[in-house]
């Protein structure tokens, strides 16, 4: 095993039209770059007779028998015995020839070497080798998001050509199964600080005639955009519930001494519409420190010293006097509109001022007891008082 530098992985699922085209290009990148491999077929379950056709062409066969592409390449990978790995789709749209410039990046000692098809890194996409929503919309969007998000120094999130450390990705906790794999890799290894580098290659016409490609545009563009918004607390609780508090606070500074501008009059229907915004971007906020702190004791993202500053501030104590104090005042504020109803025979009141006064209780009131069953959680998940204060 310790003889061999790379293993070359090939998902599979019924490939019979273009599978010994690709085996018989990453053997001869070996041999002409001087590499000691082997290529590894990892089959999914196929019917169409690609397992006889690797076996013939000299790979090693590997049955995954969980289907899903991030299944199939887990197996192949768990099964490799090279120090490094390059992984690549057996549809002869990528040229298992530039093996050797992914190999020469992993020696200089880079974690992850990911391939590029795109332009904006250097690659090139062959005629009819991508669709036109692909090229132009679905991969630099995505790939953008990636990199905005995840500060991901990639040109191309979908590429699936790329070579990493056998031991560095055993280590990274990889966890999905299907298509998602290859993006989280990225977001995994941006998140953890791995040393990562890009390669431009050519992307090549789909060579399958049997089937179409498994890629499904918008399901699978979905797919993607849902696990780069679950991998990020920051972009799809927090950003949302900071914009719903400003805004509420702002509202709620234009609307309480009933400021005008022109025609334009901030009364009791502004405070409404502020309030809703308090209270769902205070809820926002807490999911965001909820998934994070989740996310971070399950291991799908790394520990934040930020995190861990606000839990041990933020203790199950201190919620409660906080969370009672604002249920307390609202509630004394909302008794004494009562009163003042029951003192008018509980009949009409005037409408403006008794709602610059409700509205803001009732708020206050159900931001207060959020807040205590937020604490009460906090501690459940065992980061708020008590032992999680040590």
């Amino acid at each position: 095993m310790s003889s061999l530098e790379l293993s070359v992985v090939m998902p599979c699922l019924n490939e019979a039209d273009t599978l010994a085209i690709c085996i018989h290009k990453a053997q001869r990148a070996l041999a002409e770059g001087g590499i000691a491999g082997e290529v590894i077929v990892a089959d999914n379950g196929s019917t169409d007779g690609s397992q006889a056709i690797a076996e013939a062409a000299g790979a090693r066969l590997v049955a995954v028998p969980e289907r899903g592409y991030g299944a199939a390449l887990a197996g192949g990978i768990a099964a490799a015995r090279g120090s490094f790995v390059v992984m690549g789709d057996a549809d002869d749209s990528y040229d298992f020839l530039e093996i050797p410039a992914f190999v020469t990046r992993l020696r200089e000692g880079h974690d992850l070497v990911q391939g590029c098809r795109l332009p904006a890194g250097g690659g090139r996409i062959a005629q009819g080798a991508m669709p036109f929503l692909h090229q132009w919309l679905g991969n630099p969007v995505l790939t953008a998001l990636v990199r905005w998000w995840f500060r991901a120094p990639i040109h191309d999130v979908y590429c699936g050509l790329r070579g990493f450390r056998r031991e560095w990705l055993a280590g990274l906790g990889m966890r999905s199964r299907g298509m998602e794999f290859a993006t989280e890799m990225i977001i995994r290894a941006s998140l953890t600080g791995a040393s990562i580098a890009e390669v431009p290659i050519t992307l090549h016409p789909d060579g399958r005639l049997a089937h179409p490609p498994h890629l499904r545009t918008f399901r699978d563009g979905w797919r993607t955009l849902r696990f780069f918004l679950l991998c990020t607390p920051r972009w799809l609780f927090l950003v949302p519930g900071l914009a719903l508090v400003l805004a509420g606070l702002v509202g709620f500074t234009l609307a309480l001494p009933g400021w005008r501008w022109g025609r334009v009059a901030f009364d009791a229907h502004t405070l409404l519409y502020s309030s809703l915004g308090l209270i769902c971007g205070y809820q926002s906020l807490l999911f965001a420190v909820f998934a994070k702190t989740v996310a971070v004791r399950e291991g799908l993202l790394p520990p934040d010293p930020r995190l861990t500053r606000f839990h041990r501030i933020a203790s199950l104590e201190r919620s409660l006097l906080v969370g009672l104090a604002a249920i307390f005042g609202g509630t004394a504020v909302l008794a004494a509109v009562f009163l003042g109803w029951r003192e008018a025979g509980f009949g009409h009141l005037d409408y403006a001022t008794t709602m610059r006064r409700v509205i803001p209780a009732a708020t206050a009131t159900a931001l207060g007891f959020t807040t205590v069953l937020a604490g009460f959680f906090s501690a459940i998940l065992g980061v708020g008082g008590g032992e999680g204060q040590r």
